[in-house]
């Protein structure tokens, strides 16, 4: 059995601020039935202490960017859990990475190179009886671990670090370089210095034996200046060793027939039930209550997620005879856009900022397409449980949207594998463009009904994803430290 190390700041259902959690609270069950034994890694907030409830301490460090720590074993949800408890670093109001002021931790660059440096001396050995074949770190919180095993010379675990995102990188002045404890040498070019800062990915990228990303399209986008980040270059040096895996999703949890948070049940051959979570839909907030379509936005309100060019055409969006549902959070002008959507048009446009878990199960199952025109979007989750629940995905052809999605073109509806409309590119009239597609697919009852039995027979489990892991652990962990 392959033992592997998951190093993350954060894991669903215990702390989640996006789809980073979903994966890493996921990925571990899915790989459990494949031989592969996972262990997660994450810091003991007060939030997820209180939540994990008993722990057993196995193991103590003596110091960790000035304060003591322990490494503390727990059980929950299935996960099996070694949480980094710091309180110097950890114990503190707010969320993972934003203070109850709603800027960053100031020392965040110590919290999670304290996470980084803690993965590597557990690879190493730390906890007495454990020493994992692989170190599998998730994005720029978790990146140091790599580099840290690095400094550790052969001896050490193979290492894989997954960009969930490149455009958060973790760069902070150099003057932290001194405070990180790693050899002089690492810094330059061929470690962490990136354009005169510390770069925590960039160190990572560097120092990993594997690359991973959440779609192949994304791993592809990435090698080319646009979508690079400024680490294309990086990239592309290291292609050989860059895999995109899909993500997939937790089909218990988000399951139309078996969901305890929405109204009513259902399956591909129950559709009809989908009407009761409509109206309960055009309820909660406060639609008119007709035949017309619901198009729904359950993400952050981002320029990224391409959001501001909905916001503008809203007045549209009516106008084309839809109803519109917005929930999440963000950037302020973009919330203030869509509320003020809303206050013009009332019974049409319904809007909800903040971010509810058991609010997106039902949004999901009562709207009848969800609207995704991200810039660049490395996976998406969203649009795999729109999917899952018949709520038809209109989708920018970026990333993993394009990896995920079927387009509604002439082909695919004759072949009959449609699950969706793509649009291209970013702007406000190829968007209102998908609108207009799906708006007439939605026309056609038949054709609609198909459209979702369509999308609701796709794999979007890890099923494939996970056995795509296991067989890269698996040739990894044979592999020599390069």
């Amino acid at each position: 059995m392959t033992s592997v190390l998951s190093v993350a700041s954060e894991i669903f259902p215990l702390v989640k601020t996006g789809g980073l959690a979903d994966v890493t609270g996921a990925l571990p069950l899915a790989l459990e039935p494949l031989g592969v034994a996972v262990r997660s890694l994450v810091p003991a907030y007060p939030s997820l202490l209180a939540e994990v409830g008993d722990t057993a301490p196995v193991a103590e460090i003596a110091d960790l960017f000035g304060g003591p720590a322990r490494i503390l074993a727990a059980r929950h949800a299935g996960l099996d859990l070694l949480l980094l408890d710091a309180p110097h670093l950890f114990d503190r109001p707010g969320g993972p990475y934003v203070g109850p002021n709603g800027y960053d931790h100031p020392d965040n660059w110590a919290r999670f190179a304290a996470l980084g440096k803690a993965a590597a001396e557990i690879g190493m050995g730390l906890v007495p009886d454990y020493r994992p074949d692989i170190v599998h770190a998730h994005d720029w919180q978790a990146a140091l671990a790599p580099v840290y095993l690095e400094a550790e010379g052969e001896e050490r675990p193979r290492t894989i670090l997954t960009i969930h995102n490149l455009a958060f990188q973790g760069a902070f002045p150099q003057t932290i370089f001194a405070e990180l404890g790693l050899p002089a040498s690492f810094w330059g070019i061929d470690g962490v210095e990136y354009y005169g800062s510390v770069g925590f990915l960039k160190g990572g990228l560097r120092a990993a034996d594997r690359i991973t990303t959440v779609s192949p399209n994304y791993a592809d986008e990435i090698l080319q200046p646009a979508g690079g980040m400024g680490l294309d270059g990086l990239l592309r040096g290291r292609s050989d060793r860059l895999t995109g895996i899909v993500n997939g999703i937790d089909t218990d949890i988000w399951n139309p027939a078996t969901d305890p948070t929405i109204p009513a049940t259902f399956t591909r051959d129950e559709l009809f039930r989908r009407a009761i979570n409509k109206r309960a839909l055009e309820a909660e907030f406060a639609l008119d209550e007709d035949d017309t379509p619901i198009l729904a936005v359950v993400s952050r309100l981002t320029w990224q997620k391409g959001l501001d060019i909905l916001a503008e055409a809203v007045d549209d969006v009516v106008a084309a005879g839809c109803r519109l549902v917005v929930v999440g959070s963000g950037d302020r002008l973009l919330e203030g856009a869509f509320l003020s959507g809303a206050a013009r048009h009332a019974g049409r446009v319904g809007v909800r900022i903040g971010y509810d878990e058991l609010l997106s199960h039902r949004v999901q199952a009562g709207a009848d397409a969800l609207i995704v025109p991200s810039r660049f979007e490395p996976c998406g989750l969203t649009q795999l449980y729109a999917l899952r629940y018949g709520c038809l995905p209109v989708v920018s052809r970026v990333g993993g949207l394009a990896d995920t999605v079927i387009d509604a073109n002439f082909a695919a509806l004759a072949a009959g594998v449609a699950t969706g409309v793509i649009f291209a590119p970013v702007t406000r009239d190829a968007l209102l463009d998908g609108i207009t597609r799906i708006t007439r697919l939605y026309a056609d009852p038949s054709l609609w009904r198909d459209l979702q039995r369509s999308a609701m027979a796709g794999d979007v489990s890890w099923t494939a994803s996970a056995r795509r892991y296991a067989d890269l652990y698996s040739s990894l962990s044979e592999e020599s430290p390069r």
